[in-house]
């Protein structure tokens, strides 16, 4: 009777235990915190490292996929650096435009005047630029729904073409994410500095030398 209890007792204790076992799987330990993995701001891209940190007050980030924050950075660098260039546009093509004859003046008025040959020449370098770029970032759109499965190609960084005529690029991956952070700086900055030049201009009607007391610029 002893031995038969004592089999009986291990028994139940056996089947009590993976009972225990099953419930912990389904329903997880009682009182014990729900641990998630936490994912780094903008899925670990450059761009906190600065005064305002991780800003994203519109929430644009939130709940976003990897490739779809991806996008967006690769918009905002496109543009950005667009803009580095627009900005100092403002500033040197309103004294020295040796392309082509104008009156001078405010550069958004200067830009009806140009040559029709100079348009052509400007539309088919961008869309040359934009045509590798595409190329080298973006999947192919599905033959049937016209549509990609994801914008951008798996695997792709924002903003690297593999341009780097200079050799600029650091092999150092802290020296390189620096240099990621200046230039994303740079491209916020100038994004702000040529959306005022249009603005004062547009307002004005004077270049921006003339704003500031010079008008010989």
């Amino acid at each position: 009777m002893l031995a038969i209890a004592s089999v009986s007792s291990s028994a139940f204790a056996g089947s009590a235990m993976g009972a225990a076992t099953n419930v912990r799987m389904q329903f997880g330990n009682f009182g014990a915190k729900k641990v998630e993995k936490k994912v780094a701001f903008a899925y670990g891209l450059p761009g906190g490292a600065n005064i305002l940190g991780e800003f994203d007050p519109a929430g644009f980030t939130k709940g976003k996929s990897e490739l779809e924050v991806f996008r967006y950075r690769e918009a905002e660098l496109t543009h950005g650096r667009v803009s580095m260039l627009a900005a100092l546009g403002f500033i040197v093509q309103e004294k020295f435009h040796p392309l082509f004859s104008a009156d001078g003046g405010p550069a958004i008025e200067q830009i009806p005047q140009l040559p029709p040959w100079l348009w052509v020449a400007m539309v088919g370098g961008i869309g040359a630029v934009e045509a590798f770029r595409i190329n080298t970032g973006f999947r192919e759109l599905d033959g049937e729904k016209l549509k990609a499965e994801t914008a951008l190609r798996p695997g792709y960084y924002p903003g690297d073409l593999g341009f780097d005529p200079l050799n600029l690029k650091p092999e150092d991956p802290t020296e390189l994410r620096e240099m990621q952070e200046k230039e994303l700086s740079h491209c916020r900055l100038a994004m702000l500095a040529a959306a005022t030049f249009l603005l004062q201009e547009a307002v004005t009607g004077q270049t921006w030398g003339a704003v500031w007391g010079d008008a010989s610029f």
